[in-house]
C-alpha cells in the first residue's frame, strides 16, 4: 500500500512534483500550511476508449491522494456529447460505468488510498436548475471569439463547428464552482481555459481557484497517443505480447533524448509509480549482456545515459515493456474478474459490424447469350 505525505513540505513537493505550471499556488499553499486538505478535480470527457496515455494523469492524481488532497473525478459525460458528438448519446452512459472501472483500477494498481476519492457524474448535477442558470449567465457576458479562445485546444475546431463547442469551455469553468473545489488539474494544452476561469468565475460573483498542469507527454511515436492509430496507442487491456510488440515499434533514436516517449514515461509514470509504493527505482537488466542492470532512481542520470548510450534504446524498450505489464497485471486481474465491467465493455465500445461479402454476378459463362435472346425475340418476322 502506498505511504502518505504527512509534513506540510513533504506533502507540498509531492503536488508539485512534474507539474509544468501551477496557477494561483499560493491558495493552495495556504491550505496545506494550515493542515487542511485541498480539494482537486479533474475531468475527463466520455469518448474514445482509454489508453495507457491516461497514466500520466493518474499518477499525479495518485500523488494528490497521497499528499492527503481530496480528489474528485469529473466523469464529463455531457462534455463527451458536446465535443463534437464524439460520444454518441445511445453509448454515453456504458462508457462513463467503463471510464470509472478503469481510472479506479489505474490508481489501485499503484496501491494508493482511494478513500479520499469521489466520482461524479457530469450529468448529475449539469441538467439542475441552478447549474442551467449559470451557463445562460456565462454565455450573456462571454465573447464568441473568447469561448473559441477558450476551447481552442482541447474542443474540436471545424470550418462550420457546433455551437455546442462554445458550450463545452463554459461548462468546464463552472464545474469548479458546482463541484465546490479549491482547483482543477489537467493538461497544459487546457492552459486557456483555466486562464478563462480566473476571469469569468469572479463575474459571477465566484472565488477563482488553482489551476495545476501536466506537461504534453510524447506517446510511443513521438507524438501525442491515437486511438486513430493502434501501434502508437497500448490499451489498457492489452495482454503482455500485445505490449511487447507494439513497445518494440516504439521510436526510439540513439543518445537523441527530446521528444523520446520512452523515457518520458519512465518520468512521468513509472519512477514516481515505483515511489508511490515505497521503493523509487527503475531497473534496467542487462543479464543478456553479463552485465550488472542499471538503477536509476531520478530521470536526469537516466538521460544521461542515454545520450552517452550507456542505456541503448532496445535495453530500455526492454525495461519500459516489463514496467508497464507489472503496472497493467492487477488492471487486467481485476477485469477478468468481474463479469459486469466485461459486459459493460461491450456496450460501451460495441464491435465494428462485419462486413458482408459480395457475391460477384457471373453470368451464364456464355458471351453475349442474354443480348443474343434479346436480339432474336425482337426481330421483325417476315409478313405472310
Amino acid at each position: 500500500m502506498a505511504t502518505s505525505a504527512s509534513g506540510a513540505d513533504e506533502r507540498w513537493t509531492l503536488i508539485n512534483e512534474n507539474l509544468s505550471e501551477f496557477l494561483n499556488p499560493e491558495l493552495i499553499k495556504k491550505i496545506i500550511d494550515e493542515g487542511r486538505n485541498p480539494k482537486i478535480y479533474w475531468g475527463t470527457a466520455v469518448t474514445g476508449r482509454p489508453h495507457c496515455g491516461y497514466f500520466v494523469p493518474a499518477i499525479k492524481i495518485a500523488q494528490f491522494l497521497a499528499a492527503g488532497c481530496d480528489v474528485v473525478i469529473l466523469i464529463a459525460d455531457i462534455h463527451g456529447f458536446l465535443d463534437n458528438l464524439k460520444a454518441p448519446l445511445e453509448l454515453v452512459e456504458q462508457r462513463a460505468i467503463f471510464y470509472q472501472s478503469i481510472i479506479a483500477a489505474i490508481l489501485k494498481s499503484v496501491g494508493v488510498d482511494t478513500s479520499k476519492l469521489t466520482f461524479v457524474l457530469g450529468s448529475s448535477y449539469q441538467k439542475t436548475a441552478p447549474y442551467i442558470m449559470d451557463v445562460y449567465k456565462l454565455c450573456s457576458i462571454t465573447s464568441e471569439h473568447d469561448a473559441k479562445k477558450a476551447g481552442a485546444e482541447i474542443v474540436k475546431q471545424t470550418d462550420n463547428a457546433p455551437l455546442s463547442g462554445l458550450l463545452y469551455p463554459i461548462l468546464q469553468v463552472l464545474d469548479e464552482q458546482y463541484l465546490d473545489v479549491d482547483a482543477q488539474f489537467g493538461g497544459v494544452d487546457q492552459r486557456k481555459l483555466f486562464t478563462a476561469a480566473k476571469d469569468w468565475l469572479p463575474k459571477l460573483g465566484y472565488r477563482e481557484r488553482s489551476h495545476l498542469m501536466n506537461p504534453m507527454v510524447p506517446g510511443l511515436h513521438g507524438g501525442k497517443m491515437s486511438s486513430s492509430d493502434p501501434d502508437s496507442k497500448i490499451d489498457l487491456l492489452d495482454p503482455p505480447d500485445v505490449v511487447t510488440k507494439k513497445i518494440k515499434k516504439a521510436i526510439g533514436v540513439p543518445k537523441v533524448v527530446e521528444g523520446n516517449g520512452l523515457l518520458a514515461f519512465v518520468e512521468f509514470v513509472l519512477l514516481p509509480a515505483s515511489a508511490l509504493v515505497g521503493d523509487r527505482k527503475f531497473h534496467v537488466e542487462r543479464e543478456r549482456d553479463g552485465l550488472e542492470p542499471l538503477v536509476y532512481t531520478n530521470i536526469a542520470q537516466m538521460n544521461e545515459d542515454y545520450k552517452n548510450d550507456t542505456l541503448t534504446p532496445q535495453l530500455l524498450k526492454q525495461a519500459v515493456t516489463a514496467g508497464l505489464n507489472k503496472l497493467l497485471a492487477p488492471i487486467q486481474a481485476a477485469y477478468q474478474a468481474s463479469p459486469e465491467w466485461q459486459e459493460v465493455t461491450l456496450k460501451a465500445y460495441p464491435p465494428p459490424p462485419k462486413k458482408e461479402k459480395k457475391v460477384k454476378n457471373k453470368g451464364t459463362r456464355i458471351p453475349d447469350r442474354t443480348k443474343g435472346a434479346a436480339a432474336t425475340a425482337e426481330e421483325p418476322q417476315p409478313e405472310a
